[in-house]
């Protein structure tokens, strides 16, 4: 979630942010609200792992989730005030907000105005937001209507083609709609971003608290990398004092290594940790070092490109 005409440099490719040094910190990669103004659907963060502005679409403004992850920053246990997508709306905002990014207008409101040069590039539009996107039932057909209004907007400023992200638990990819979602995302500069954050059944289970079998997600996330590139991402944390083990993380590098092995490509893993507020106290990010080594171990056990994110910096 380009700024003319400087931003015809928009979008490194995923491999190039793993081969230089990471983006630093900003105060505004904490500030991930799902509501901007007076938006339902569309919203505008400052993504450190897109390096720039991302402009997140929420399919799921009702926080109905099939996983209750133990660090999702998302409050269920107060009721939404917009219960469904409502896809005229939605796809309104989503001009308007692009028009504000790429024109650069977006910069002269508060919220953004401290954003460093630098960032000031459009990366991505991605489904993300308040629950798992692949659930909603009209999942492909937003998909296409939101690659559509990006043409546009794209057209309209002569803009690099900016990228479509699909944030995903990967728990519905083998559903036929999801399938034919995916494959409009791969005609518009598409890319999945998967979440694998365990390398055995009882520590996913710990960590994402779903009735999801990790088997399926590790099924999906291998016929979804069978067919394109995908990016994993994998968040790392301290739960209760205690960062994931040794024996842990490596089943979690077998678990790479077996999708690999499978036919399925990895373009890039995402090692992160917590950098907002979790929904469980017990929840803690890990130090920039463990971060590191994990994405070490990773390059090392795997041999894969891996990009290194980090929670917030200590006062």
């Amino acid at each position: 979630m380009t700024r003319p005409p400087e931003s015809a440099a928009n979008q490194p490719d995923a491999k190039d942010q793993a081969a230089g040094p990471q983006p630093l910190w900003h105060p505004l990669h904490a500030a991930h609200e799902r509501r901007f103004e007076d938006l339902r659907f569309v919203y505008p963060v400052l993504s450190r792992r897109s390096a720039g502005l991302s402009i997140g679409v929420n399919l799921n403004p009702d926080k109905i989730c099939n996983f209750d992850c133990i660090y999702c920053q998302v409050d269920r246990r107060t009721e939404s005030d917009t219960r469904f997508v409502e896809t005229a709306s939605m796809l309104a905002e989503l001009e308007a907000v692009l028009d504000s990014a790429l024109s650069g207008a977006i910069y002269e409101m508060p919220k953004f105005a401290a954003t460093p040069q630098h960032l000031r590039r459009v990366n991505d539009m991605a489904f993300s937001g308040d629950g798992e996107p692949t659930t909603h039932r009209n999942f492909a057909e937003i998909v296409a209507a939101c690659a559509e209004v990006k043409r546009r907007l794209e057209e309209r400023y002569q803009a690099p083609p900016i990228k479509m992200v699909l944030i995903t638990n990967a728990s519905m990819l083998h559903r036929p709609h999801v399938r034919d979602g995916l494959e409009i995302l791969d005609a518009n500069n598409g890319e999945i971003w998967g979440k694998l954050d365990a390398g055995t059944e009882a520590y996913y289970q710990y960590i994402e608290r779903t009735k999801i079998p990790f088997a399926q997600v590790l099924s999906n996330l291998t016929e979804a990398a069978k067919v394109r590139p995908i990016v994993i991402q994998s968040l790392f944390m301290r739960v209760a004092g205690e960062a994931p083990s040794e024996a842990e993380l490596n089943a979690y590098c077998d678990r790479l290594n077996e999708i690999v092995a499978a036919g399925g490509q990895i373009k890039l893993v995402q090692v992160y940790t917590v950098a907002r507020r979790p929904a469980e106290s017990f929840v803690a990010p890990l130090s920039d070092g463990e971060v590191d080594a994990i994405a070490t171990l990773v390059q090392q056990r795997c041999g894969l490109p891996t990009a290194a994110y980090y929670g917030n910096p200590t006062p």
